[in-house]
């Protein structure tokens, strides 16, 4: 699972929003367009650690960091990932192998933003797990897909063959680069990390709303309208009923607030007299 420290995690919680950015008002089609760059940025980043030194020492400027990855990836990637990856690697990273991780979560995240486009992203993250348990249940698939002997692109045609029909397709898209990016790692150390950026775009995309009464079905449409407009992605949202609440709502979003309540507004103007 993806645990960043330091620069990384500032580092990672900023690429975040820029990847929010160029998804926004994306189609289905678009968003998974990106994932699958990323995913191809991500295997040249794991075949090489020249170039994974290269793009995160802090003693280059983002300059020379800029030029190289234009130089290597200019002509396969779309402008807008290749912005975004520009972005990345200006950034501070505290270890060389923290932005493969990055960019493996931006990737996971994309493909889950189409899913989300689609009306998909629960089902998607059901079939996640539901997977983990079929590796558990299947010792021989667990083993095939784990084997280094066999190439990513083979293993992929396999995850094809035998969830192609039954398996969403974001979920299919997902497991398939799932078995090319393992590198040295278990399929199921790798697919909690996709199953935690499955969750993390979730979580993004879903608005937690604390009022004091129950909202009635056209307010639960109106603001969920009014928030997939201002985020540019489905939006998805739970109520929950606080006492607390004078009047209004706060709307959360991962570990974004915005507070439209009574009361903050009260406390706000309270201290604004306090001054």
């Amino acid at each position: 699972m993806l645990n960043l420290g330091g620069n990384s995690r500032q580092s990672l919680s900023a690429i975040r929003v820029v990847l929010d950015g160029k998804l926004k008002g994306l189609s289905s089609a678009e968003c998974t367009a990106v994932s699958t760059e990323l995913f191809n940025t991500l295997l040249a980043l794991q075949s090489s650690g020249a170039l994974r030194r290269a793009v995160t020492d802090p003693a280059r400027d983002h300059v020379a960091k800029s030029a190289l990855v234009n130089d290597l990836f200019g002509k396969t990637l779309s402008k807008s990932t290749m912005d975004l990856v520009v972005q990345l690697v200006a950034l501070r990273w505290s270890r060389t192998s923290d932005i493969v991780h990055a960019v493996e979560q931006l990737a996971v995240e994309a493909e889950a933003t189409a899913a989300n486009t689609d009306n998909l992203l629960d089902a998607v993250e059901e079939e996640l797990f539901a997977f983990s348990k079929v590796l558990v249940a299947n010792n021989d698939l667990r083993q095939a897909l784990n084997s280094s002997l066999d190439s990513g692109d083979h293993k992929a045609e396999l995850i094809k063959t035998i969830f192609g029909g039954k398996y969403k397709p974001s979920s299919v898209r997902l497991l398939e680069q799932l078995v090319r990016v393992l590198q040295r790692r278990s399929i199921e150390l790798t697919l909690l990390a996709f199953i935690h950026g499955v969750t993390a775009r979730h979580n993004r995309l879903r608005a937690v709303v604390r009022s004091r009464v129950e909202l009635t079905s056209t307010q639960r449409e109106k603001l969920a309208s009014t928030l997939t407009k201002q985020m540019g992605q489905p939006v998805h949202i739970s109520v929950e009923i606080d006492a607390s609440v004078i009047g209004g709502i706060e709307v959360r979003f991962d570990d974004e607030v915005i507070d439209g309540t009574i009361s903050n507004r009260l406390a706000e103007a309270s201290r604004a007299l306090a001054v």
